[in-house]
This record gives C-alpha cells, structure tokens and sequence, in this order.
C-alpha cells in the first residue's frame, strides 16, 4: 500500500469522555486529549502520528464533538480545518461515521477508510501498519467489511468478541465473521480463548466508502436518508448548518449494531499488536512500567512505603507520601482527589456521576 495513494483514509474517533479515567478525564478535557502515558503526547497525538503511515496528512478526519474543536486544533495543527468533523450531539457511532463517509464520497468515489478510536494503546506499531495495510488492499478489490479483531491474552470480560470461520478465510489471514458476540461472563469468556477462533472486537474498521453506504442502504435507512439528504451541502460551507440542523436527530446507535451485526460480508484480520483500549485505570496499570512493588507512578516526588500494585498519579510537580496501600488507585487532578481500590474501579463511573449530582458539574 503506498502512503500517497489517494484513496486511502483515516477517520479517527475523538468524541468521547472517558468517564473510567475519572477524574483526570473530565468533560472539558477528556481522555484523548491527555498525556496519559508520559510520553510528552496526548493518545490523540499517538494515534494522528500512527495513521501518518497509512495516508497523507489531508486524508485524516477527526471526528470529535463540537465543544473540543480547540483542543483538537491546538493539539493537531497540522490537520486541515475542513477534516475536523464536529457532532452537535452525541449520537453513538453509527451517525458519526455516516457523516464522515457520505462527506468523503463527495470528494472521491473510490474512497476506501480506515476507521479507529483516538484512545486506544498499540505497542507493536509496525505489524499493525503492516494488517492495516493488508485490510486497505483487500477492501480496495472486495464488496467486504472489515474489522481488525485483536488475538485475546486472557478471557477478559470487559470486550465484545468476534467469532471467525477457520475454514472461510478468503486469503490466509482474512477471516470470514461469524458472529459478534456481546461482552461475556468469565466462564463464557475463557470458553471464547480456548476455542481458538475468537477474537476481541477492538472497533478498529476497514472498507470501501461506497460499500459502507449501500450497507447503511440496506440496514440503517433512517441514516441513510439523513445524511444522503446532504450531499449536495458537504465540502461546501453550507455542510456547517445542515450538521447543526440535521445531526442531532439521527438515531442513537452503534455500527456495531446498525450495521456489523445484520451484514453478511463482514471479515476479519487476526492480529497480535500490543493493544489495550486503556479504557480504566487498571488497564494503563497492567501495560504501564511498574517499580519493583508493582506500582505505576508518574512522579518522582513521592515517599511509598509497605505500599504495592497501586496506580498512583499526580500533577506536575506534586510529592506524595503514602503507607500502606494496596491496589489502589490515587489520582489527583488538583480539584479532585480519587482513591479507591483498583478491584472496584468499575464503580468510578458511577461515583463521578454521584459527585456531579450532589456537589455540580464543575465535576464532570
């Protein structure tokens, strides 16, 4: 695949809040948009560079809400104002990609699209350029939808799961779906990793523009209708207002669920990239470089003792002192202060939102 090919596009997804991150994921600066893992750049900077392999600087898209314009602008500058797409509402992932693709269709018919989330954490950088790759080759010349699915190291209930056919790939390395299944519980799940032939659904997509839309056609025609109502306002600046107007009444749902799920030529690639969604604290724990207790810190002020497997961050600059603690979580963001067990930290989510309820949105 050669990186000036034309045809070849990025839309990266980075409209959402990132409530597991809690409170350093806030709403006016969510997860993406945040040096996460020290490096001195954002998981939005991390991926933009990434997808930089795949296709020129003017064929990556940002899909983002309105209110994270600015951060979008100041952290990516070189991205051209017009592939910055701003949602007025949040509609879930199946209207976001509709505007996306049904826009780039106005622009060049033999559009073909890497979708992927802004968040997510990808270690082996080359082989997944190397699949991503492979899938734009293989959706360039096939009426197929394809997802990358992500080789499972633990029967984790926290992801959706892709089923394939071992005997229906097309080539060696592309998988004909059998199903998606939905989040499992842990036996169902070590069941799925142990039969070999399931893999974790990372939201990770490839496929032709004009074979995305014959799919809304024919599986999500309220979609459809909305945006193909738009083609003759897209690339223009006529495109701002009809979004405005138009885009907060498309239907709630997910491609998952409007589309993947009812379509029969859906594929899939196989793939060991060191990935992780870093959807919650205990993930960045689990990849992140630990001391010799087993803690992640980002800071070297600090004074741990009989302290073990906890998930420390703080601002720049801050010193800590801590006795005696064990997998737990502390984060500071100097207007909040979480500590809570790294083994109940599915119940972040739920606190924030008691927070904003009882004390105002200055928490959310």
């Amino acid at each position: 695949m050669n990186i000036s090919n034309p045809n070849s596009f990025v839309l990266i997804m980075a409209g959402g809040v990132g409530s597991r991150f809690w409170p350093k994921s806030r709403n006016h600066f969510p997860k993406q948009f945040i040096d996460i893992l020290g490096t001195g750049e954002s998981l939005l900077q991390l991926t933009y560079k990434r997808f930089l392999k795949v296709c020129p600087n003017e064929n990556i898209l940002i899909l983002t809400n309105a209110g994270y314009a600015d951060l979008v602008k100041a952290q990516l500058p070189a991205i051209l104002t017009d592939n910055i797409l701003l949602e007025p509402s949040r509609n879930n992932t199946a209207p976001c990609i509709a505007y996306a693709t049904y826009k780039i269709l106005q622009k060049n018919p033999d559009a073909n699209i890497v979708v992927a989330p802004s968040d997510h954490l990808i270690l082996k950088e080359d082989v997944f350029i190397e699949k991503i790759n492979l899938a734009l080759d293989f959706t360039a010349d096939n009426d197929a939808l394809l997802t990358l699915g992500i080789s499972p190291t633990r029967p984790d209930t926290g992801y959706g799961y892709i089923e394939y056919l071992e005997d229906e790939g097309i080539e060696k390395e592309i998988k004909k779906v059998a199903a998606f299944k939905e989040k499992p519980v842990l036996e169902k799940a070590q069941e799925y990793v142990n039969s070999g032939n399931y893999l974790w659904n990372a939201g990770i997509f490839i496929w032709k523009a004009a074979n995305l839309q014959k799919a809304f056609e024919k599986y999500a025609v309220e979609i459809d209708a909305l945006f193909k109502s738009g083609n003759a306002f897209y690339n223009t600046p006529a495109e701002e207002q009809f979004i405005l107007d138009q885009y907060p009444g498309s239907p709630d749902i997910s491609i998952d669920y409007a589309i993947l799920e009812k379509a029969d030529n859906i594929y899939t690639i196989p793939a060991d990239i060191g990935w992780s969604d870093l959807g919650t604290w205990a993930s960045l724990h689990a990849i992140a470089q630990q001391d010799e207790h087993h803690n992640v810190c980002n800071s070297e002020h600090l004074h741990l003792h009989d302290t073990h497997d906890c998930m420390i961050n703080l601002p720049k600059g801050k010193a800590a002192v801590i006795r005696g603690l064990d997998n737990f979580i502390v984060v500071d963001d100097e207007q909040v202060l979480l500590i809570y067990p790294k083994s109940a930290e599915q119940e972040i989510k739920g606190v924030s939102k008691e927070m904003v309820s009882r004390f105002g949105e200055q928490y959310s």
